[in-house]
């Protein structure tokens, strides 16, 4: 059984993503060195605050195992020559440390890129060394290696690092290593906590870390130190009355902003609360940090909480707070006073005055656009009278508060105080709703727009985005998306596919990629409109495809995507969802559907699809072929929704299983049957019927 291995970097303060990258990191920087040392470990995991960053390797080996191996060296007509050994021959046994004389002539089998022939060989054995003696330089590098955003010198030196390094703390066991990295030397010794327990703190052995570091106030275990900051978080709004504001980045960033949390609870005037909750909110987690305490999510206390790094003088930390807090929330009730002496139609003029791209125009004209996709969306998506009027002035107002003081001072409240302001100067509450929701999703997993009028707009938004970007070659490039088009393009099949069965089914990819591009009339676009659509409804299907494989597989993905009916999103998860359905039943008759559809889909390159009736046929086998197919064709017809794709499935069941016995049975492709083109034309027919459900051949 190996030793614990501990390399501690101490360091002046790190911003919390310096620590968040760089514990993410760790892991895999130590197992590429170890395993190049030859050295068997255990668990590797790293720990860390914004004063240090620690590795733990649990059962390390203390010496490298033995080696003995062969090693195929250069092929047998380049190692010798006459039998005797070339330079080639001799620089190989050199780098084996052994004579050219041991090396010898082997068949070897292909490998890699090596293929199998002969080639010179030679036995490399090498006694195991010491651990310690290895291991630090191996340390030392792991330091240069990682990475952060930005790094800084500091001093004559010419290391970097995030912040200068203060100390060093290397040890395997009991032992220590001599580790160097920017002018630091290793030791056994590391440091408290800052104000709480500022003197050095010796290590016996690895093992000791983490307990030692505790009482010294310093919980290096990012988990430990985020339960217990939650735990006071939760005891301190609990004890002011409420519930703390449940936002996952103010956990994660605190978390890595102190060694030891110690929760503080701050007031602020109770006039303040006039100001939108998501206003207070964004005052608190701003620079601040802090918790706002809540009773519920548009009802806030006039508490706060902030997380700090010392239990020292409570009363005076609290103080400065409350007077900084203050001060901010004081501002921002000026700018939403001030905003609201505003007229609503002043703010969407102003829009003139920011440009949303050199090439696509201001954000003012982008509204002018949004307004007419809006009206033949919500004509395709047939939404009602009532819908639309309120569809189209809220297009108008969608982004009038971006030019509002507020969303100056805090860009994240655009939407919110367009909702905020609309409300105040009298606008229906389905549009001051849609002025924020049209935003939505946010992020990957954000709820999608929860009503029509939200749902024309934010699609008209995207769309508007995505057309004007392909056209003038704005593209997304390998992991280059300087105008998030997958976010936008995402945005849009979500919020189609989350209508469900409303109107929205039955949008086309196609059709909207070209309303919007028609929107940009007069505008000089490097592609023309075909292309604009050709380039866009390829990038949405792959898209199409990936949301379908998350909500079945990727088998049944491929099923509705070969058939080449994804741009119609809501139909294609329709028709997704049911197959997956049928597949996780495990139907028998699935088997005989990929046969058939394979066969049928020979059939299909070769002849035409036609509908004929049974006046054209004489055999009773090609009566039954036109009666299955033809109720195929009826139950296919319609594929909005899932219950019709289930009810489709059954016909298809039931084609599959009567063509396998005529298949079985009956020379389809008789040359001496008149009736055969006759015949296959209806199957390819019947081949195109399933394809309206997906590619069966595709499932598995």
């Amino acid at each position: 059984m190996g030793k614990t291995l501990l390399l501690e970097i101490g360091t002046e303060e790190l911003p919390s993503s310096f620590v968040d990258s760089a514990l993410a990191a760790l892991p895999a920087l130590a197992q590429a060195k170890l395993a190049a040392l030859r050295l068997p470990y255990g668990d590797i995991h790293a720990l860390g605050t914004p004063r240090r960053l620690a590795l733990f390797v649990h059962d390390l080996a203390e010496e490298q195992p033995d080696l003995d191996e062969q090693v195929v060296g250069p092929p047998e007509a380049v190692a010798f020559k006459d039998g005797k050994p070339t330079k080639a021959a001799e620089a190989f046994a050199a780098k084996l440390g052994i004579d050219a004389s041991a090396v010898v002539v082997a068949d070897c089998p292909a490998s890699g890129k090596q293929k199998a022939g002969r080639y010179a060989v030679g036995r490399r054995r090498e006694k195991g060394r010491d651990a310690r003696d290895l291991l630090g330089h191996a340390l030392g590098e792991i330091c240069t290696e990682i990475p952060f955003r930005k790094s800084m010198r500091w001093g004559s030196g010419e290391a970097t690092f995030g912040r200068p390094v203060q100390w060093l703390v290397a040890l395997l066991g009991e032992s220590t290593i001599d580790v160097a990295f920017a002018g630091v030397h290793s030791a056994r010794t590391s440091r408290g906590h800052r104000f709480l327990c500022p003197v050095p703190i010796e290590m016996a052995n690895a093992d000791e870390y983490v307990t030692k570091m505790r009482d010294a106030h310093v919980l290096v275990d990012r988990d430990e130190r985020e339960k217990v900051m939650m735990d006071r978080v939760l005891a301190a709004a609990k004890a002011a009355g409420g519930t703390y504001d449940t936002a996952a980045d103010l956990v994660s960033e605190n978390a890595s902003l102190v060694e030891e949390p110690h929760v503080v609870t701050g007031r602020f005037d109770t006039q303040f609360l006039a100001l939108p909750a998501a206003v207070i909110r964004a005052v608190a987690r701003g620079h601040q940090k802090y918790f706002c305490v809540q009773k519920s999510d548009t009802e806030l206390l006039p508490s706060y909480l902030a997380v700090v790094n010392t239990a020292n003088d409570p009363a005076r930390i609290v103080k400065g707070m409350n007077r900084v807090m203050q001060a901010r929330l004081s501002d921002a009730k000026f700018f939403f006073d001030e905003d609201k002496k505003a007229k609503l139609i002043d703010r969407v003029e102003k829009l003139a005055g920011i440009t949303f791209h050199h090439r696509l125009g201001t954000v003012r004209e982008k509204v002018t656009r949004i307004e007419k996709l809006v009206a033949t969306i919500a004509r395709a998506a047939r939404l009602s009278d009532a819908c639309t009027i309120h569809a189209k002035r809220a297009a108008h107002l969608c982004k009038f508060d971006l030019v509002s003081l507020m969303v100056s001072e805090f860009p994240e409240l655009q939407g919110n105080m367009g909702r905020e302001y609309a409300a105040a100067a009298g606008e229906p509450s389905a549009v001051a709703n849609a002025i924020a929701d049209h935003y939505r999703p946010i992020g990957a997993d954000g709820p999608a727009p929860a009503d029509d009028i939200s749902a024309c707009i934010a699609i008209a938004d995207r769309l508007d985005t995505l057309a004007g970007c392909f056209a003038v070659g704005l593209s997304p490039t390998g992991a280059t998306d300087p105008f998030a088009l997958r976010r936008a393009c995402i945005g849009v099949l979500r919020t189609i596919l989350e209508r469900g069965t409303s109107g929205y089914a039955s949008l086309s990819l196609q059709e909207a990629f070209g309303w919007a591009y028609d929107g940009f009339e007069g505008k000089k676009f490097d592609l023309s409109r075909n292309e604009t659509i050709a380039k866009l409804s390829e990038f949405a299907h792959d898209r199409v495809r990936g949301l379908l494989a998350s909500a079945t597989t990727s088998a049944v993905a491929d099923a509705v995507a070969s058939a080449g009916i994804i741009d119609r999103p809501s139909s294609a998860m329709a028709r997704a969802r049911a197959l997956h359905h049928a597949v996780v039943e495990g139907r028998a008759w699935l088997d005989k559907a990929r046969i058939v559809a394979k066969r049928l889909s020979g059939i299909s390159k070769e002849k035409n699809p036609i509908l004929h009736d049974n006046s054209v046929f004489v055999k009773a086998d090609d009566a039954l072929i036109v009666n299955v197919v033809t109720r195929l064709d009826a139950a296919t017809k319609n594929l909005e929704t899932e219950a019709a794709v289930t009810a489709a499935l059954a016909q298809a069941e039931d084609l599959a299983q009567r063509l396998d016995d005529v298949f079985a049975k009956t020379l389809v492709n008789d040359p001496n049957d008149t009736h055969t083109p006759k015949r296959l034309e209806l199957l390819s027919y019947g081949a195109a019927c399933m394809l309206r459900i997906g590619d069966f051949s595709k499932l598995s």
